[in-house]
């Protein structure tokens, strides 16, 4: 098996770790530290968050230029590169030590009206550590971007599973021995900078790769920036979608509803891994088909198709959360976390759409056209995260999704106008296909569900056994009334595939 296949595989392990364990040890941690000090761990993550944006989007580009050179067989322009990035990475941590030195003083002044004097002073001991934390692991970063630009995909990948494994149970024995937020966070630095060390090692030993200052280039230093900057804007987005809401919060406040709204943005991430996960693998059929100057029908019927499967598979998952996810939070975190199963539900009902149309990004990054849609969605996200702002001080969690939110909505609308107007996909076709059977069996699965949803009981059997039905009714009448005769013998193939590999 290649090392593209075998890198693919470790990514859905990761992807579905990532999501089973988070979903085991949240709650775990929570009992441990508190819903305050909780919401004060993950305060200080998001905050420092904004300050890993230094990045530049450097690290991404390092896979790029490192195949690129790979390719062409310069050996010596690969090495000027790396040694130009390194020294690039230099003045970034050097800037990060300095802006978290005055942020450092500040945090007083910044956390005034939400954090007590206490949670101030393990607010600036945990800013500390995480901030030479990021000092080492953004330069670090370029080592695992060079074992993606030589396509060594198995080494790191199994690295960062293991990682994850050997983090997890060391929480768990730190926690249950009395630690706290601050030692968490020495946990995460101590395994951040292993890492870092480990990647280096194999790069150095087991690739042979060297960095070498050749010659110094500003002609290579402006492509370089010209390839990350938009991978940059989309890391700021991704900052104001996620985490700008706990910093806000963090801010207007207090620590509790910090921690309420990142449970509840945390299973909203989770909603989306699945479908990203599907649309993902599309990028290179995106790309063929862009380079054969496929027409724009064409490309709105692989949107259909594919867009039809994601839909399904995320109106199981929305239609569940919303008729038994109350109850699944409550039993998971506590009924304290009624506002997260509000935000998650938020959060899910309107990330449905843009992960439906997942393919249509695919298509813009195969012509290159990632620009308009990255600069949109920076404006309206930040225009929302205000909005979010303003709500959030009388309405909490729920006022700072629900403006949030609305950036992501108008957003989509103008993408759907692109899509049409430059993209030339046919937009009106994509809602009546994608949408056709399925709406109107959603409506009966729904309506079935809400008498599932009545059966007396609240433990975890009953929600076991209501989630067990709900899945018999919507697998049964999405098969037969809901898809379509190519998406059933999908569904027959890989279900045939499971019974063969068992027997």
């Amino acid at each position: 098996m290649s090392q593209l296949k075998k890198g693919a595989i470790l990514n859905y392990i990761t992807i579905i770790l990532t999501n089973v364990v988070g979903l085991v040890l949240t709650p775990f941690i929570i009992r441990k530290l508190g819903d305050a000090e909780f919401g004060l761990y993950t305060l200080i993550g998001a905050f420092v968050g904004y300050i890993s944006l230094l990045d530049f989007g450097l690290n991404n580009t390092v896979v790029r230029f490192v195949a690129k050179y790979r390719a062409e067989k310069d050996r010596q322009g690969e090495e000027n590169f790396l040694a130009t990035t390194m020294l690039i990475f230099s003045v970034i941590s050097t800037l990060v030590v300095l802006i978290g030195v005055a942020c450092y003083f500040n945090l007083d002044y910044i956390f005034k009206n939400s954090l007590t004097p206490d949670q101030i002073g393990k607010a600036k001991i945990m800013f500390v550590i995480l901030i030479f934390n990021l000092a080492i692991r953004l330069p670090g970063g370029v080592f695992e971007g060079i074992c993606s630009g030589y396509e060594q995909f198995v080494f790191p990948k199994s690295v960062n599973i293991a990682r994850y494994i050997l983090r997890s149970i060391t929480i768990v024995a730190v926690l249950l021995l009395g630690g706290k937020a601050v030692a968490m966070v020495v946990i995460d630095t101590i395994f951040n900078i292993s890492i870092v060390i480990v990647n280096a090692i194999f790069v150095f030993k087991k690739l042979k790769v060297k960095f070498k200052l050749h010659r110094f280039e500003m002609p290579l230093i402006r492509e370089i920036f010209g390839y990350s900057v938009w991978i940059f804007v989309f890391a700021i987005v991704s900052q104001f979608q996620w985490r700008a809401g706990q910093v806000v919060l963090g801010i207007v406040a207090d620590t509790t509803v910090v921690a309420i709204f990142a449970v509840g943005v945390m299973l909203g991430t989770y909603y989306g891994a699945f479908s990203t996960a599907i649309s993902s693998v599309f990028l290179p059929r995106a790309t063929q088909m862009t380079v054969g100057n496929a027409s724009g029908e064409e490309l709105t019927s692989m949107m259909i198709r594919i867009g039809r499967i994601s839909f399904i598979v995320l109106l199981y998952i929305l239609g569940a959360f919303a008729l038994y996810g109350k109850q699944f939070v409550f039993l998971w975190v506590g009924e304290s976390y009624y506002d997260a199963w509000v935000v998650a539900l938020i959060i899910m009902l309107a990330y449905t759409l843009p992960l439906v149309q997942g393919f249509g990004n695919s298509i813009l990054e195969a012509k290159n056209k990632l620009s308009f849609k990255a600069l949109t969605y920076l404006v309206f996200m930040i225009v929302g995260t205000g909005v979010g702002a303003l709500f959030a001080s009388k309405y909490g969690a729920i006022g700072m999704i629900a403006g949030s939110v609305a950036g992501w909505v108008i957003v989509q609308n103008i993408m759907n106008f692109y899509y049409h107007r430059v993209i030339k996909l046919n937009i009106l076709r994509f809602f009546r296909e994608v949408g056709h059977r399925i709406i109107l069996t959603l409506a009966f699965i729904l309506a079935i569900g809400y008498f599932i949803k009545c059966i007396p009981g609240s433990g975890w059997l009953n929600f076991i056994v209501k989630g067990s039905l709900y899945t018999l009714v919507f697998s049964f009448l999405m098969y037969f009334f809901g898809m379509i005769e190519y998406e059933k013998k999908l569904f027959r193939d890989s279900i045939y595939k499971v019974m063969r590999k068992r027997n």
